[in-house]
């Protein structure tokens, strides 16, 4: 455990500091997604989605205030982090725009960690979650840099690189998430979600 207060960051530009339990450390949030495993990263369950966002809420709104930018100094903290950052608000909020809120920052942190090897000195199994902040962009260049970047990996990682690349190619966003944004849904984008559009 690290500290005894953390920082409310709702998305709304404004840090909240408040009196919480002691935050955890990041070997306990990597060890955490370590031991959940594939078979609920990416599956919808609520009890998990419950259990990450109990244990974690309060280092998710520190991590976005920013006040735990130090672990990004070792693999395993930037690892941490890109959970933090990028997997548990997508667990914690579905169908909310706070789905995204941390997305800006979670790229940050993932390119600095990339820059520095730290991708390279996790398990195989973990390395693609310093790329999916780019597969989860709305920008063609962090969407090329996704299917690069996910080369090297599993064929069905790179699948979905692709899918995800295609998608921003063709709509220059994602059409799923309009709702949750409050955002127009075109005509063409439409047509794509009716036919069962892949949600990124």
């Amino acid at each position: 455990m690290s500290a005894t207060s953390a920082f409310w960051w709702a998305g709304d530009g404004i840090i909240r500091r408040m009196t919480t339990a002691p935050l955890p450390s990041p070997q306990e949030v990597a060890a955490f997604w370590r031991e959940a495993g594939p078979s609920r990263w990416f599956t919808k369950d609520e009890s998990f989605d419950a259990e990450f966002k109990a244990r974690f809420e309060a280092a998710h709104h520190a991590a976005g205030a920013g006040a735990l930018d130090a672990w990004a100094r070792e693999p395993e903290g930037a690892l941490a982090l890109l959970v933090l950052l990028d997997q548990f608000p997508r667990n914690a909020w579905r169908g909310s725009a706070h789905m995204f809120a941390t997305d800006g920052k979670a790229r940050a942190i993932a390119r600095a960690a990339i820059e520095a090897g730290h991708d390279r000195q996790v398990d195989d199994v973990l390395r693609p979650f310093f790329y999916l902040p780019f597969m989860h962009s709305e920008s063609i260049e962090d969407q090329e840099r996704s299917v690069a970047l996910n080369a090297a990996l599993d064929a069905n990682t790179q699948r979905f690189a692709l899918l995800h690349r295609d998608i921003i190619a063709r709509f220059g966003r994602f059409p799923h998430r309009n709702p949750m944004l409050g955002r127009e849904t075109t005509p063409q984008e439409q047509a794509f979600l009716d036919q069962g559009g892949f949600a990124g």
